[in-house]
């Protein structure tokens, strides 16, 4: 079969490294891709935005299913277009993308299907929103722009100061949906659940590390790291947040006509009382897709489509080494804030050669040159028997890499190895 991968991330780069080794696989395209992805995949210049642009090229190329990376044009409906052309596709719709698209549309869900997740209001403009944050919650208070924001749309208030900086930022351009949320205490997981919008398949858990600076300080970032499997999420909470969650989620959705396909990211906080959700992803997570990819056994091709097809009912459940595997995110300095661009990046393959895997995120190729072209630039991926095997095979790797612009936190995984 041949496949069409959607993104150039280092998401993208991770499915890009497994797919190629499916033995359903034939030919593998990818687009845009990056000089990561372009060592497994034909890489070619589509514009995802251009739908049919990318449906001609599907027929032209008899692929025979699309995987979409991103969150953008899974919002944007490229999926729809898809489907309503008969192509196989490894992503929800529009309308069930709102899961991640949408704040709000996710936690009225929650209020309407007895969800477990924070106390919430939505409001539309920053009168709305000084006025619910003076009558309603204290502090700390999460605060969230309601649409897409790369993972850095979320605000931890800790003082009318920093809650007035944030919907500064949030309303800078006008009126705009935001979603103040009551603080939840806890410690935070990933969950990652199959579902064709009927049959669920669970695929693992991560735990990331999205504050900028070590000790998890700093502003937020789309992640600075991740480790799978996350132990604290326990076999028995991973039920309840199935049972409790994910599978209410799914049903709702269905039943509301708008059925989910494709991977739920469910983002936890594991409190007192049990797992509540804080939100929802509806494509892999970045860089949990890294660690995920690098545990996972089994033809990665013929598992997609079976979701993709809706017959997820009769797959083999998704088999993972038993080892840890950790990721370290290599960033450029600046990140997230406005970071430098074209630096040199060198050493991958010495990174390689101490066992590690470097997947590419933000790069591009300048002559013979490896340049970063963005805020995260590599992802240094090793596993090991536990977490403390994995986290020197992964900083051996990071410490191979040649790249005087970057940074990296040094203590992923710190709350793990300190238990």
């Amino acid at each position: 079969m041949n496949v069409l991968l959607v993104g150039s991330g280092g998401r993208e780069h991770a499915l890009a490294w497994r797919l190629a080794q499916s033995p359903t696989l034939d030919t593998l395209y990818a687009t845009p891709g990056n000089p990561g992805i372009a060592q497994h995949a034909t890489c070619v210049a589509l514009d995802a935005t251009d739908h049919g642009h990318v449906i001609a090229f599907v027929r032209d190329h008899a692929i025979g299913l699309v995987i979409i990376g991103p969150e953008a044009p899974l919002v944007d409906g490229l999926g729809d277009s898809l489907r309503a052309a008969g192509i196989a596709v490894f992503g929800p719709n529009k309308a069930a993308a709102q899961l991640e698209g949408s704040k709000g549309f996710t936690k009225d869900l929650c209020r309407r299907a007895d969800i477990p997740t924070a106390g919430y209001v939505r409001v539309g403009n920053r009168a709305e929103a000084e006025a619910a944050l003076a009558t309603t919650f204290g502090y700390p208070v999460v605060i969230k722009a309601d649409g897409l924001a790369a993972g850095k749309g979320v605000v931890i208030a800790t003082s009318e100061a920093e809650a007035t900086a944030a919907f500064d930022a949030m309303f800078a351009a006008g009126d705009a949906p935001v979603v103040i949320e009551e603080f939840l205490t806890g410690e935070e997981a990933s969950l990652f659940v199959l579902t064709d919008g009927t049959t669920l398949m669970p695929f693992g858990s991560a735990q990331d590390h999205k504050r900028v600076g070590e000790g998890d300080t700093g502003p937020n970032t789309g992640g600075m790291g991740a480790y799978s499997p996350a132990p604290v999420l326990s076999p028995a909470l991973e039920r309840r947040a199935i049972d409790e969650i994910v599978a209410p989620t799914v049903r709702t959705m269905a039943a509301d006509g708008m059925p989910f396909s494709g991977v739920l990211y469910a983002g936890l906080m594991l409190t007192p009382t049990g797992p509540k959700l804080i939100e929802y992803n509806a494509r892999f997570g970045d860089p949990e897709c890294q660690v995920l990819m690098l545990r996972f056994r089994g033809d990665l091709v013929a598992l997609l489509l079976a979701v993709a097809e809706g017959r997820l009912d009769t797959a083999a459940p998704a088999a993972f080494t038993d080892d840890v595997a950790m990721t370290v995110v290599l960033a450029t300095r600046g990140y997230p804030g406005t970071p430098a661009a074209g630096g040199t990046v060198a050493g991958i393959d010495a990174a390689e050669e101490t066992g590690a895997t470097v997947f590419q995120a933000g790069t591009r190729q300048d002559g013979d040159r490896l340049v970063a072209a963005g805020g995260r630039v590599l992802a240094v991926t090793a596993a090991g028997p536990d977490i403390r095997a994995a986290r020197d095979a992964a900083y051996r790797g990071i410490d191979a890499i040649r790249f005087p612009d970057g940074f990296c936190r040094r203590d992923i995984g710190w709350r793990e190895l300190a238990r």
